[in-house]
């Protein structure tokens, strides 16, 4: 199935109240946190969530804010930038791997593995072949995550127009479906 962004709406939906949006979010932050020290406790599993988007779609705001209830002692939040002159020595995933969740962790990636094919594809570093090859490689990957480390992946992907990541710039506040998130 192919995806165009471009045809998926990045505004609020029309009758949405903010004020009550705001509440039910509130509330789904607390729960979030209820969770995380559930998982902590019991340490049995683990999850992991994956943030992408272009730059300014609000991965850091979203997690300050969802994340906040969370215990710090069983979350952790990893951001990849542009690989370092060891990392690039190994396979692809071997940086990614290493910050994967223990059990009963919570590990919250901003970016992630995806940016190994997408930025190496869009500069034309490796060809389709490639790419289908990696991808073959994540799913792979995140089996091994699930089966043997119960695991729970949960991949986002924050979504707006070029027009509304340029008048964000890089201090902007989180969105959810354009209301701000504060």
């Amino acid at each position: 199935m192919k995806i165009t962004l471009s045809s998926i709406p990045c505004t609020a939906p029309t009758g949405l109240d903010q004020a009550e949006t705001r509440q039910r979010t509130k509330a789904l932050i607390a729960r979030v946190g209820e969770l995380q020290h559930l998982l902590y406790a019991e340490g049995r599993h683990s999850v992991l969530v994956v943030l992408q988007g272009m730059d300014a779609s609000g991965k850091d705001g979203a997690i300050r804010n969802v994340f906040s209830k969370c215990n710090l002692a069983g979350t952790r939040v990893v951001s990849f930038g542009k690989p370092s002159d060891k990392e690039r020595k190994h396979d692809f995933l071997w940086r990614t791997h290493q910050q994967t969740p223990a059990r009963g962790e919570l590990a919250i990636f901003n970016r992630s593995h995806y940016e190994d094919v997408l930025i190496q594809r869009v500069h034309q570093v490796i060809d389709l072949k490639r790419v289908a090859l990696r991808m073959v490689a994540i799913n792979s990957f995140e089996q091994l995550l699930q089966f043997d480390n119960n695991t729970t992946i949960l991949k986002f992907f924050l979504h707006l127009s070029r027009e509304e990541q340029e008048s964000r710039g890089p201090f902007a506040p989180p969105t959810i479906g354009g209301i701000a998130i504060l």
